[in-house]
């Protein structure tokens, strides 16, 4: 019967149905549904950054739940859960091994850039990026996962603004289509250039208009963007009805000078950002604001933390546990 009914719909040319999105809660408007889960990112220990002890995937797993984590956002690339090294079976292995640790897998993290090859028109790229974004969701889909974190796009010289931010539109839209055959919500992050801005991406989603593709909307690139207090609560207003997740990361900034010879002086640059600790003092991102106003739309997600850049205290696996146990007793004010 279902085989007539796919046939039937292909040959009217009807669109066929789209899987049902796993639950993803929406902020609710009211501060006392307000709960924050904490999450703890598989990147801290993937060995990336100067000094940055790394952990195989099971290892990191064991990790995070003998440091106190329920929750894990684990990256969809090597070393740690590509789509090419884990076929059916190890997913179910996988999937059993989650469970035995009483873990859930809250998010896979993509890694995309819908913008990369921009200057080639020849090649699909934004077919390929939305094809890799599909893997990964179907991925999530047999880990029992709701939901992929993906990026937009890096702004490339040389080529006209809205012919990349259009490539961004139609590989989400295209991704989207993807996840949802696999009832996953995709999750944009305010990461990368095209639609960083709170405006823009509010704009953007809109414009995407597709049920499987939300927001995942951060604390530290409004910061970054120097953006005041106010203008980050308003940005998580703004965002509200697209809010699915949000990751958290602590930075420091170190001033940097060159030296000018002949005018034997400095000339300032832009700072250079060091991971931190969520407690540290000298952190420049206001969570207190930020979560505040999370509280004020009544969001009902997960908070996960990343180690994310040479962090202060050095990459040992020590400095790296009592990193993510600082994010677990920070957090603990907010519940």
């Amino acid at each position: 019967m279902k085989t007539t009914i796919l046939c039937a719909a292909l040959a009217l040319g009807c669109a066929l149905p789209i899987m049902k999105t796993q639950a993803q809660q929406l902020p609710s408007g009211n501060p006392k549904d307000f709960n924050v889960k904490p999450c703890l990112h598989s990147i801290g220990y993937a060995g990336f950054w100067r000094g940055q002890a790394q952990l195989s995937l099971d290892d990191f797993l064991v990790k995070a739940k003998e440091l106190g984590y329920d929750a894990v956002m684990v990256m969809a690339k090597r070393p740690h859960l590509s789509p090419l090294d884990f076929d059916d079976a190890a997913r179910k292995k996988l999937k059993a091994r989650l469970a035995e640790l009483k873990l859930t897998l809250a998010a896979l993290a993509g890694y995309s850039d819908f913008t990369a090859g921009i200057d080639k028109p020849g090649i699909p790229n934004v077919e390929i990026q939305a094809a890799y974004v599909g893997e990964v969701a179907r991925l999530a889909r047999d880990l029992g996962c709701p939901m992929v974190r993906i990026f937009t796009g890096y702004e490339r010289p040389g080529v006209p603004y809205d012919r990349q931010y259009g490539a961004v539109v139609e590989g989400l839209k295209l991704a989207g289509k993807e996840a949802a055959k696999y009832g996953v919500t995709l999750v944009v992050q305010n990461h990368h250039d095209i639609a960083l801005h709170h405006d823009a991406m509010h704009w953007l989603l809109k414009e995407v208009n597709h049920p499987n593709v939300m927001s995942g909307w951060d604390a530290w690139s409004p910061t970054l963007e120097n953006l005041t207090p106010a203008d980050i609560r308003k940005s998580i207003h703004l965002m509200k009805p697209f809010l699915v997740n949000t990751i958290a990361a602590q930075y420091r900034r170190q001033a940097r000078f060159h030296y000018v010879h002949e005018l034997t002086n400095y000339q300032r640059q832009e700072d250079v950002l060091r991971a931190t600790q969520m407690s540290d003092p000298q952190g420049v991102i206001d969570y207190k604001a930020f979560i505040g106003a999370l509280k004020e739309i009544g969001y009902r997600g997960y908070l996960v933390y990343e180690m994310c850049e040479v962090l202060n205290g050095g990459g040992s696996i020590e400095n790296l546990d009592k990193t993510a146990k600082d994010f677990l007793q920070y957090v603990e004010q907010f519940k």
